[in-house]
């Protein structure tokens, strides 16, 4: 009798931690219904930049961005992967970037990250667990050669939305010098950029799970030049009027032809990114991109100064004033990006004026 009862009392005890592990392994398993977004932004870039390993320039590049807040709304603390569904099974396609952004004001931090084709979704595990109710801020980006080359350049869009999505912004960059660009569905949201870049969006509340928005957009372009590379070329807008222009203030102050009550960038940060999103900036997106500054050798010590002439003056003062303006750059760079504050880049600001 009493080996009976040890016997029953083993296969209880297997089956609560049997049940229990299963528990626990449930637990870690991400659940897209579960981790809705409060806030979405996609940017879709046609031939803004090519990435190392490219190829021929003959097939130009796709990069999109998606910068999202979602909500854990499981009832548990969560420590198991983020899944983003992607188009994965694309031709080209190349995950560039996963980030995450663990303090506010604070910049983005980078997370090791995997692909599975075949279940079309980018995944990666945040640096600390999500309390229940609290939200997790990120950004991912990657390129794909879906862009069809004819007598026009065409693609396809569609946003996979496995979770509701409370506001949702949507923004298209046309590429530097585009033609007869055409996007369905229309949008009378436009605004065009200190660069002559045209920029189209949608806004939208309420989005259903798996609503799965698709866009059609094509244009004409001549040459391979990507908007990276003819911005580089210009001569950037002057930091009082633009230092701290915000995609908002750019909205607001007329040049979008939009009559809709919101702003591209809600006041106070409504979208993901705030004002580090910056449409009048340099740089038009927040992947991890951008020049490094050039290392300067300091002269050694001892040596004595060597009289230049006129025009070794002249070219001086060219590198000079070449190099302030990358600097400059740089510091405008990490503004937008959100690695230094206002107050910082003024005080800066001022020691290269």
């Amino acid at each position: 009798m009493l080996k009976k009862k040890w016997l029953a009392m083993l296969v209880i005890a297997s089956f609560l931690t049997s049940f229990i592990s299963s528990k626990a392994s449930a637990e870690t398993v991400f659940q897209a219904e579960k981790f809705p977004f409060k806030e979405m932004q996609v940017q879709v870039m046609p031939e803004f930049d090519y990435p190392d390993g490219w190829g021929s320039r003959d097939v130009p590049s796709l990069l999109v961005g998606e910068y999202g807040t979602i909500t854990n709304k499981s009832g548990l603390d969560y420590e198991g992967k983020i899944e983003i569904p992607v188009p994965s099974m694309e031709k080209g396609f190349m995950a560039s970037l996963v980030a995450e952004f663990p303090e506010e004001n604070k910049p983005e931090v980078q997370r090791p990250y995997d692909v599975d084709k075949e279940k079309g979704f980018i995944s990666w595990k945040p640096s600390k667990s999500i309390k229940n109710n609290e939200t997790y801020k990120f950004v991912i980006e990657y390129y794909t050669k879906t862009i069809d080359v004819k007598e026009q350049k065409s693609f396809t869009y569609q946003l996979i939305n496995h979770a509701g999505i409370n506001q949702l912004d949507v923004i298209f960059y046309s590429p530097m010098d585009a033609k007869a660009i055409k996007l369905e569905p229309k949008t009378a949201n436009n605004t065009k950029s200190e660069y002559g870049e045209e920029l189209y969006y949608y806004q939208y509340k309420n989005v259903k799970a798996n609503e799965n928005l698709t866009y059609s957009f094509s244009y004409k372009k001549e040459g391979t030049e990507s908007t990276m590379e003819a911005i580089n070329k210009q001569q950037p807008p002057n930091d009082e009027n633009h230092s701290g222009l915000t995609a908002t203030d750019q909205v607001k102050k007329g040049a979008s032809s939009s009559s809709t009550e919101q702003p591209l960038i809600g006041v106070g940060g409504a979208s993901i990114i705030g004002i580090a999103f910056i449409i009048a900036g340099i740089f038009v997106y927040l992947g991890l991109k951008g020049t490094s500054q050039a290392h300067r050798r300091p002269a050694s010590k001892g040596t004595k100064p060597k009289h230049k002439s006129n025009s070794q003056t002249v070219e001086k003062k060219e590198n000079s004033r070449s190099l302030n303006a990358e600097e400059k750059m740089e510091l405008r760079k990490k503004l937008l990006t959100g690695k230094i504050d206002q107050e910082m880049y003024e005080e800066e600001m001022k020691k290269l004026i």
